[in-house]
């Protein structure tokens, strides 16, 4: 798949891809692998994916937009036949990101602010103006948000969540109030483009400006939906104020494109904002009830704010008492004092729920087993390494380790190690999570491989970069068969 897109690469810009690193884990939630290629030079994002449709609606929709002088990656090169295609790199600072490095709790930067204004008033440009000549028969999977879309969207929170985190509901009066809902969103005007995932993650920030991705499951639909989506992204938790005054700065940029009336807008409003998240806790629950894959279930209880703060503040133009008594359940079940807010029983007697969680990282040799926990608390996480593709067994890596660039350029190629990183990270950054909100002070976090030289000290220090990001969280990293401790 990679030499796919470096002969891509190579035709675009007349050199080879001197590098190529897998982004995001290198597959993706949506199966998507995505590659850095680069060399001295230049430097693109590379994507090989399987579903055809999908890809031949994004290069499509990147073209028509950039025609409309929006900001979105400009499309290199592709051969959709083999499901790839090369597009701009445009760096790697996510909204979300630049969000979570300037906040303190609920006091967002200036700057922060300034970059979420810009990203609502380009929306309606999307929306409208180049919404009103896209080829809407490319969109994939339906070419509207229609009672079929909606349907998927409700049932997939019926069915994992609801039914998979154990809430209880009353079947046909579900179906009664999921009827309602839909019949009441589709009566709102739908002639727009309706981006489908505006979010934090998808819109990137460079050169000073927004950039926007990941529209490929766009199609026709409400203003309402997008910004919605947006304002209540569940872990960017934005307070209700900045919220507030987004949606002001929306409807006015907004008003430069239709005639406006704030009222109409309001009226169908909230009801997308439930949608959307019922939408985001269904994903939430089949990848983290469903798939066992911690990181989801992290979002929950943002999502579940978000509920808690429309049940006090917003009154739909709609009945819906079977859904509402589900969230009502679900919301009290997450403020229970059984669950949050008490000190655990089980709280080690030193713990101190205001001091630094250490997180000590090792790499290891079976040949030698596991580091020595010296914390005296036990347990933590063991990850046996040896499954892995071993660098150890060529001659150009021998006298190298898990450090070294080449090493390094290695690993990050091969798929399953990345998998391997990214399934190991979901399960200590839940701990992780968890040990601070219970005020636990220590945590041991092990990568062990044949010889202790290649695979572990790679993993070891990935994931001691990811937790050293952490907010509360002190690294000390060790390479237990390479030189002792490092601070």
């Amino acid at each position: 798949m990679i030499d796919v897109l470096r002969q891509l690469f190579a035709n675009r810009f007349g050199s080879a891809a001197l590098r190529a690193q897998p982004l995001q884990g290198g597959l993706g939630g949506s199966g998507r692998l995505i590659v850095r290629l680069a060399n001295d030079s230049v430097s693109a994002i590379g994507i090989v994916h399987g579903v055809r449709e999908e890809n031949k609606a994004f290069v499509e929709f990147s073209r028509h937009f950039r025609c409309h002088g929006l900001p979105v990656p400009e499309i290199y090169a592709e051969d959709l036949s083999q499901g790839a295609y090369l597009e701009e790199d445009l760096g790697d600072t996510t909204l979300f990101q630049f969000l979570s490095a300037h906040r303190t709790g609920t006091q967002i930067a200036p700057e922060v602010v300034e970059a979420y204004r810009k990203v609502v008033e380009t929306l309606p440009r999307f929306q409208v103006e180049a919404g009103r000549d896209l080829n809407y028969r490319r969109c994939y999977p339906r070419s509207s948000f229609d009672r079929q879309s909606i349907a998927w969207d409700l049932n997939y929170f019926k069915y994992y969540f609801l039914r998979l985190a154990g809430v209880s509901f009353h079947e046909q009066a579900m179906e009664k109030d999921f009827n309602r809902l839909t019949r009441f969103l589709l009566s709102a005007d739908r002639g727009y483009f309706l981006y489908r995932d505006f979010q934090s993650r998808n819109i990137m920030l460079h050169q000073g400006r927004p950039y926007f991705l990941d529209y490929q499951g766009g199609r026709r639909g409400a203003l309402q939906y997008d910004i919605a989506s947006l304002l209540f992204d569940g872990k960017a938790d934005l307070p209700p104020e900045l919220r507030q005054h987004l949606l002001e700065h929306y409807l006015d940029a907004l008003g430069g494109f239709v005639e406006l009336d704030r009222e109409k807008f309001l009226h169908h409003y909230y009801a997308y904002v439930y949608v959307r998240i019922l939408q985001a806790l269904g994903a939430y629950g089949f990848r983290g009830y469903y798939e066992r894959k911690a990181h989801f279930l992290q979002s929950i209880p943002y999502a579940l704010k978000n509920l808690r703060w429309l049940q006090h503040n917003v009154t739909l133009p709609v009945e819906l008492p079977a859904l509402m008594e589900a969230l009502t359940s679900m919301a009290e079940r997450e403020e229970s004092p059984s669950q949050v807010g008490d000190a655990p029983t089980d709280v080690a007697p030193e713990a101190d729920a205001h001091g630094e969680l250490t997180v000590q990282v090792s790499s290891f040799s079976f040949h030698r087993g596991p580091v020595a926990d010296e914390s005296g608390n036990g347990g933590g996480f063991v990850f046996d390494a040896r499954s892995l593709p071993n660098p150890g067994r060529e001659e150009r890596f021998k006298k190298l380790s898990g450090k070294d660039v080449e090493v390094i350029e290695y690993l990050n190629l091969q798929p399953e190690v990345q998998k391997f990183l990214d399934a190991a990270m979901s399960l200590v950054e839940a701990s992780v999570q968890e040990y601070q909100r219970r005020g636990f002070q220590h945590l041991m976090v092990s990568f062990g491989c044949t010889g202790g030289q290649h695979r572990s000290v790679f993993l070891a220090e990935e994931a001691a970069k990811r937790l050293a990001a952490k907010s509360g969280v002190r690294v000390v990293l060790r390479h237990r068969e390479q030189e002792g401790w490092v601070r």
